[in-house]
């Protein structure tokens, strides 16, 4: 679908030089003379980069109908993450290289929302917080309270996160898939 530049807005899918890029950031600027522009920052799909790209406000842009359909996270193997679409129960895979390091914090089961385009996924959408528990880490020693102090702890998916001396095994804890940071200890 073609539309102005000027229109476009983060989280759109677009088609410039024959790939498709998602726009990261668009700021409408207009100099005091000449022609408006919408200055976007864009992400390859393919190759993960991230451009920035100054749109004439009037220029036309294929602006690309992507769903984003949640689905169930199957398993991942050395190059692949799979997924399947609950209401179709078609499997769908992304490359670990699209998923990237969210790929580490992804519990089996869980839904996650996936961008699809004719029929072939583009990407996901990761969650801003995962639950999980920990499996490993070692005691708090009494009196060691260094304002700040942190910790590795591994959770149940293999990944070490780094955690306070509160912290114990046993605990749920929040974490950021896309930082690797921890959040806050939560109840079951």
């Amino acid at each position: 679908m073609k539309t102005n530049a000027g229109a476009l807005k983060k989280g759109e899918f677009i088609n410039h030089q024959g790939t498709i890029w998602q726009v990261q950031k668009a700021d409408f600027y207009s100099p005091g003379k000449g022609s408006a522009l919408m200055k976007a920052r864009i992400k390859n799909l393919i190759t993960h980069k991230n451009i920035d790209y100054a749109f004439k406000s009037n220029e036309d842009v294929d602006v690309l109908d992507v769903s984003c359909i949640e689905m169930e996270y199957l398993y991942k193997d050395p190059e692949n993450v799979y997924f399947m679409d609950q209401r179709s129960y078609n499997q769908y895979t992304l490359a670990l290289s699209i998923v990237g390091d969210v790929a580490n914090f992804m519990k089996e089961g869980n839904g996650y929302y996936v961008y699809m385009y004719d029929d072939k996924p583009l990407t996901m959408r990761p969650p801003v917080s995962v639950k999980f528990k920990i499996i490993e880490t070692e005691e708090a020693i009494k009196g060691d309270t260094v304002s700040g102090a942190k910790k590795a702890a591994k959770v149940e998916t293999g990944v070490t996160v780094m955690v306070p001396l509160f912290v114990k095994v046993g605990d749920m804890i929040t974490v950021n898939p896309e930082t690797g940071e921890y959040g806050e200890r939560v109840k079951e």
